[in-house]
């Protein structure tokens, strides 16, 4: 859970002595894991609300811009938010010969929208999140995302994820984007990750050409057994070609991990790819180009070798109920 606290700099020099700063400052602070904790100065809290759902909070950071807190985790930061959400959308859409419907399963700040509706192919784009005070608040304080939430192409439906997939014609999307919380076991997602979900769900949903791809979490030397690996290893037995990749967002304090998931191969080549990003997409990625996503997807050698460990999130088909 995030916490702010203040602070008069207390501290202690090379002596042992302690050291008293008059200036007083103010710090949020997370818990990354036990014994663990990550925290940043701030310049002032900018905006706190509660919705049904969850706890909201924008805050003006030092090191990295604004930055969005909900329920006690940062969820984007201004400053590096563009490698997370290059990251999680691109690589699909890039690797599918001609995507032009897509579905977002959560996504409520807009910026995952933002960068699909980038791409000149796409006709429509689908975002579905249950919290629409998140999204009227996100619509609000986040500037970067207005032109996204004003585009035609952009319909914003509110309700759960799994509820409106369901209802929806199978084959109706050649991308389908998980932008959800972390699948922590009796939490409000946990069931939007699960093998029968993606089975039952999700895969009916696309098209034949069709890619799903998710955030997954830390991915890290030691976090991505956290969740990573579950959802890489879960999409393994509902789809033939699954690609896992991570990067490094340093708002996030470790590397986060993608998976991207189809029946047919990802056969897309480096050259390819930049040809595809520069015909396809308007303006310039910050982060992703060709061989960034070949970097990203070639995981480390710790990250690999734990794969004969890895095990599967199971679940029964209880619908998600907030």
């Amino acid at each position: 859970m995030g916490d702010i606290s203040f602070t008069n700099g207390s501290g202690c020099n090379g002596n042992g002595h302690a050291v008293v700063v008059q200036r007083k400052s103010c710090w949020y602070e997370e818990e990354i894991e036990e014994n663990l904790r990550w925290c940043f100065a701030l310049n002032s809290i900018l905006h706190t609300g509660v919705t049904q759902y969850q706890d909201i909070q924008l805050l003006d950071t030092k090191p990295f811009g604004k930055a969005l807190v909900i329920d006690g985790k940062l969820q984007s930061a201004e400053i590096d938010e563009f490698i997370y959400h290059e990251s999680l959308v691109h690589p699909a859409l890039l690797h599918h010969p001609n995507p032009k419907t897509i579905f977002i399963m959560g996504g409520g700040e807009g910026s995952t929208a933002r960068e699909l509706l980038r791409h000149k192919t796409v006709k429509k784009v689908v975002m579905c999140d249950i919290d629409e005070e998140v999204v009227d608040f996100c619509k609000s304080y986040l500037v970067a995302n207005r032109e996204a939430f004003c585009d035609p192409r952009l319909e914003l439906i509110i309700n759960d994820a799994r509820a409106e997939l369901e209802r929806r014609e199978e084959g109706s999307y050649d991308v389908i984007i998980g932008d959800l919380a972390d699948p922590i076991e009796g939490g409000p997602c946990y069931q939007l990750y699960t093998k029968s979900f993606y089975e039952l769900t999700i895969k009916p949903k696309l098209t034949p050409d069709g890619i799903f791809v998710t955030q997954a979490g830390p991915a890290g030397v030691f976090s991505h057994t956290e969740v990573f690996s579950c959802i890489y290893n879960t999409l393994r037995q509902v789809f033939k070609y699954v690609v896992p990749y991570s990067a490094h967002i340093p708002s996030y304090a470790d590397i986060w991990g993608w998976v991207m998931a189809s029946d047919k191969p990802f056969e897309v080549g480096t050259e390819e790819l930049d040809l595809r990003m520069k015909q396809r997409i308007k303006g310039e990625n910050r982060y992703l180009d060709a061989i960034t996503f070949k970097s990203a997807s070639t995981l480390s050698k710790a990250v690999r070798k734990s794969g004969v460990a890895w095990k599967d999130i199971v679940g029964s088909l209880t619908p998600f109920n907030v």
